[in-house]
């Protein structure tokens, strides 16, 4: 048996996938050091390994696949789901990775792994087309990324993203807000997603459910643009003027 080729049918692999290839531990972590000097294998971080493409001479995992491995809870969210699912107009440098179990951040070849902490556990599949990747639903993407865009890609970069999005599953977006339970949320999701409504097949019912559970209390959509911002008395928000022609005229006043 071909150690090397046996490894090579994970993505990523810990010193037990090894062991469970040799029989113990002793002699995997002689196969292993010696792959690794042949630059045959690479270590990412403590216990998370890969095997070297040798026409590339880069890690056959992928990003998503490394950072699905960081904890057993690991999971792909925020505007990384964007990105793989091809809707981010930027690709970053970081990855966001909602897990249960917190770690710290880490980078490798470039590429920074964020800890997001996880919040809930629905809305989470694994992906189809590729092996060991957990990601968040459009929905919850969605969601989350309305929820979090201060700390997570900014303002303009979410709109980027919710523009190439043509259909959500409304159930699931009341599933999740529901879990949040957020007065702030719901106003945010509902005032963005009914400029998107037709695009993204999203029904008026959906967009007056949200109306309904906003509260009294007057809060601002960007508070970074608290300045350049007017009074929506729908919605109760403070929004920021000329808001949906920054991705037209690539601004960058709300990132």
């Amino acid at each position: 048996m071909d150690v090397l080729t046996e490894l090579a049918k994970y993505p990523v692999f810990t010193i037990d996938d090894v062991k469970k290839l040799v029989g113990n531990e002793k002699t995997a972590y002689s196969q292993l050091d010696r792959l690794m000097k042949k630059d045959l294998v690479k270590k990412i971080r403590k216990n998370i390994y890969s095997v070297v493409n040798p026409t590339t001479g880069q890690l056959v995992a992928t990003r998503y696949q490394i950072a699905c491995a960081i904890t057993d809870t690991a999971y792909i969210s925020h505007h990384s789901a964007f990105e793989y699912y091809g809707l981010a107009n930027q690709v970053f440098y970081e990855v966001y990775v909602s897990s249960e179990t917190k770690f710290n951040h880490f980078e490798y070849d470039h590429v920074t792994y964020k800890y997001v902490a996880s919040r809930m556990s629905e809305g989470v599949f694994e992906a189809k087309n590729t092996t060991g990747v957990r990601i968040t639903d459009m929905e919850r993407t969605v969601v989350d990324s309305i929820r979090d865009f201060n700390k997570i890609g900014g303002f303009e970069e979410l709109l980027n993203c919710l523009e190439g999005i043509q259909y959500l599953d409304e159930n699931k977006l009341k599933r999740y807000l529901d879990i949040y339970n957020t007065q702030g949320l719901y106003q945010r999701v509902g005032y963005l997603l009914n400029h998107y409504r037709k695009e993204m097949q999203v029904s008026k019912e959906f967009i007056e459910y949200c109306k309904g559970q906003i509260g009294k209390s007057r809060r601002y959509l960007v508070s970074e643009a608290k300045d350049d911002s007017f009074y929506n008395s729908e919605w109760e928000l403070m929004v920021p003027e000329g808001l949906f022609e920054i991705t037209d005229q690539g601004g960058d006043i709300l990132v």
